[in-house]
């Protein structure tokens, strides 16, 4: 029989996490970086086009080279931050090359440098993001990831509707020069830097036995983490850039402000339900919410299809920010609970590298289904991988995990527990 005193001696002996103060602080970094970012992504195209001259193609160029580095980093960066057992270092790092970049596209003159600051954008990207989210999932007790990446998850989405709207408000006041509206960019990039090399704490890491290998292999990561990687990889092939969702709302008769505005209540409806849905996962269970999101997923892009006329989409964007909120943040505090803490990085990274290079095939073949089947087509077959996707995991994804919090628990007070 254990002695209690026991117990006491190994939970007192246990390092405390760093709690609530660095997840909040991590969200506040990311939604100062989101809010530079979005002030400068949407003016690009039009820098590229109509200030450098550079054709079309060149865009899409540039662009197709910035997402596959980030995509193809964050396995590796992901591996390298459980190795080193520092995620802070690969976070600071990431966030600081994304800050300089935006002043780098402000000093360009020709294509070559928005390629070369696109490119340094995106090694930020993929150097910090699987750092980061391991980072979030070690600073809280298990039973906290879902609110924990729900409210990481808020914060950063209130960037992405704050970033547009000050870049639209930069332009109509001072014209089309993109060139400020980059050098703006880059001020709250920097501070969020400076706010996380000041408040985020690295949580206290056991020392590994021996070095982590790298290594592409999924078995030793268990049968649900491979499971849900499958799912999602089949979901994510029906998942096509949200750039065709806008393309749909201009089918159906949307102006461009009309088009921006659903794009802005598309992020409203995510940033507020991000929290909620995370603290529901941690209080129920995260499989479930993910099941249903795969659900409201298929009826959104369902609705996409059918949709009859432009009022339709004032149901749709919102209903996609449910989707959103109930599965961005909730599968990778379901993937922190399946793998160690030791291989957690490695694990995030190869689930936003899969999942990136699924997205960039499902784009590839939304393009032709739209071209060559119809506009329609595209959305029912998001619809339907989806829908597979959601039984599969429900069916074979094992035993829904039992809510770990007590039911009367509130994070903030738990979690403030352990702040300093």
């Amino acid at each position: 029989m254990n002695n209690p005193l026991d117990n006491e001696h190994l939970n007192s002996a246990a390092p405390r996490k760093p709690g609530r103060r660095n997840v909040i602080v991590l969200g506040l970094v990311s939604m100062l970086n989101d809010m530079a970012s979005e002030m400068a992504y949407p003016v690009i195209p039009l820098f590229l086009t109509g200030v450098l001259g550079a054709p079309a193609t060149v865009v899409g160029v540039i662009e197709g080279v910035a997402e596959a580095t980030a995509n193809v980093l964050k396995l590796f960066s992901g591996w390298l931050s459980d190795r080193v057992r520092n995620r802070k270092r690969f976070v600071a790092a990431g966030y600081l090359l994304s800050a300089l970049a935006k002043a780098a596209l402000a000093l360009s003159t020709v294509w070559g440098h928005v390629l070369g600051a696109r490119f340094v954008d995106r090694f930020g990207k993929g150097v910090r993001t699987s750092a980061r989210d391991a980072l979030i999932a070690e600073s809280v007790d298990a039973h906290e990831g879902g609110v924990a990446f729900g409210l990481h998850r808020a914060l950063d989405t209130v960037g992405a509707v704050v970033g547009p709207l000050a870049a639209l408000l930069l332009l109509s006041l001072y014209g089309n020069r993109y060139s400020l509206v980059f050098w703006i960019a880059a001020i709250p990039a920097l501070l969020g830097v400076c706010l996380l090399l000041v408040a985020v704490r690295e949580p206290v890491h056991q020392p590994h036995p021996h070095p982590l290998a790298f290594t592409l292999s999924v078995s030793r990561f268990g049968g649900r983490f491979r499971l849900f990687l499958l799912c999602n990889l089949l979901f994510m092939l029906g998942n096509s850039s949200d750039a065709f969702l806008l393309l749909r709302a201009q089918s159906l008769g949307a102006s461009t402000e009309g088009v921006l505005l659903l794009y802005v209540a598309f992020n409203v409806v995510y940033a507020s339900l991000s929290y909620p849905f995370g603290k529901l996962s941690d209080r129920y269970g995260k499989k479930g919410v993910l099941v249903f999101s795969f659900g409201v997923f298929a009826l959104a892009y369902g609705g996409f299809a059918a949709a009859p006329c432009e009022a339709a989409l004032w149901v749709l964007f919102p209903l996609y920010g449910v989707f959103m909120a109930m599965n961005e943040g909730v599968g990778k505090a379901y993937i922190a609970e399946l793998v160690p803490e030791a291989r957690r990085g490695t694990a995030l990274g190869l689930f936003a590298t899969l999942s990136g290079i699924a997205a960039l095939a499902s784009s590839v073949l939304a393009g032709f289904l739209w071209s060559a089947v119809g506009v329609p087509a595209p959305f029912w077959f998001g619809a339907a991988c989806s829908a597979t996707a959601g039984l599969l995991f429900a069916f074979f994804g094992g035993s829904r995990e039992q809510p770990q919090a007590p039911e009367n628990s509130d994070w903030g007070e738990s979690a403030g527990s352990s702040s300093p």
